[in-house]
């Protein structure tokens, strides 16, 4: 009969591709993370604190401040980070179906638009110096230079944290059952992107 002149291992069905479900009700990440991000989110409140006090004392140095800034290098910043958030929660996805070499090029991607936003701010000081605004120049670009450095700073560790996850994930640390490290990272991204969300109309937009 035909059937059995088929060799075995041709009839043979292919394994199903592994892959996981989100656990609806299972916190994303670690507890320590959280931990983080909640220590940080406190202080860009206090942060923002300070920006409304600020304000309200000196309305016409922010009303008048915004216009002295490079709005196109905000702008710039906003998409290289949403976009960086947006390769992160594709490499999330990808880790989920355990596609390791998916979610290290995403990882990768993320990381490279990433880096785009130190370099962007870096060009934009340079112009600010150029043209007189420096911390010296009124309370408004005082308050300004402290929240966008201090958020860079965090960019920075989430970077390092992306390329810790990028290398694990490059050896072989993670599959669709244990990929909590990378979400944590992720969520942390995730975190500077929101408060980058803040920071954007209030120095660049709002007046």
């Amino acid at each position: 009969m035909a059937s059995e002149l088929i060799p075995a291992a041709e009839c043979a069905v292919p394994p199903a591709p592994t892959f996981s479900i989100p656990d609806l009700n299972r916190v994303p990440g670690n507890h320590g993370i959280w931990v983080g991000i909640f220590c940080v989110l406190v202080e860009f409140l206090l942060f923002f604190t300070v920006y409304f006090v600020a304000k309200a004392h000196h309305p016409e140095a922010f009303l008048k401040g915004p216009e002295q800034l490079a709005t196109v290098a905000g702008t710039t910043i906003t998409m290289l980070l949403l976009t960086s958030g947006y390769c992160v929660v594709k490499a999330v996805a990808a880790m989920r179906a355990d596609r390791q070499a998916t979610t290290l090029r995403w990882l990768l991607l993320g990381m490279f638009l990433g880096l785009g936003y130190p370099l962007v701010k870096f060009f934009e000081i340079r112009w600010n110096v150029a043209h007189g605004i420096d911390g010296e120049a009124g309370i408004f670009y005082t308050v300004y230079y402290y929240l966008t450095l201090n958020h860079l700073v965090h960019v920075f560790w989430g970077l390092l944290g992306l390329g810790w996850v990028a290398t694990r994930t490059a050896v072989g640390g993670y599959s669709a059952r244990d990929y909590a490290g990378l979400e944590a990272a992720a969520v942390y991204w995730h975190t500077t992107d929101v408060i980058w969300l803040i920071i954007f109309p209030f120095f660049y937009v709002w007046r």
